[in-house]
């Protein structure tokens, strides 16, 4: 299944000289979907991931996380924007091109040791990807890989990710 057809393109969303890569399309279509998921799980299984849980960054790495966890046998834990999180969190905060954010995930979400895998729908930049995993090590958690859904290489994200495999489904 071509996932590049069901990804539609937006001119200068959400501003001028932005395209922006919009996966709603892709999630609309019911065997698009169920194919995006089970080739997720499929890649994941033959680079022989063992995990314990998949993470999944606000917001659409909840959507391909979940059923990702699901289908590998994982726990699914959500990292969250600033203030989200009800119970005691384990935070960092990042750069952004004007300004800083801040990611957010329970401190009893996960055990020392953990082993786990971030997944999102998109790596532009790696800003966030790295912000997450830099929580994640800071837990003493063992980053075993990133999945993405799309990756936009001449933005060179993973220069900023630590040398774990990478699984993107789909380049632009």
């Amino acid at each position: 299944m071509d996932l590049k057809s069901l990804i539609r393109d937006i001119p200068d969303f959400p501003k001028p000289g932005i395209l922006f890569r919009d996966i709603t399309t892709l999630l609309r279509d019911r065997q698009g979907l169920r194919y995006t998921i089970d080739l997720f799980a499929d890649k994941c299984s033959e680079a022989n991931f063992q995990i314990d849980y998949v993470l999944g960054m606000e917001s659409r790495g909840f959507i391909f996380g979940t059923p990702l966890a699901y289908k590998l046998g994982a726990g699914f834990i959500p990292v969250r924007k600033k203030g989200k999180l009800p119970a005691a969190v384990h935070s960092v905060e990042y750069e952004l091109e004007y300004g800083t954010d801040c990611l957010e995930l329970h401190q009893d979400a996960l055990n020392q040791d953990s082993r786990v895998l971030i997944v999102d729908d998109l790596i532009a930049t790696g800003g966030t990807a790295s912000a997450t995993a830099k929580l994640v090590q800071q837990i003493g958690c063992e980053l075993v890989g990133f999945g993405f859904i799309i990756e936009l290489r001449d933005l060179q994200g993973r220069k900023l990710l630590p040398d774990v495999p990478i699984i993107s489904l789909v380049e632009y």
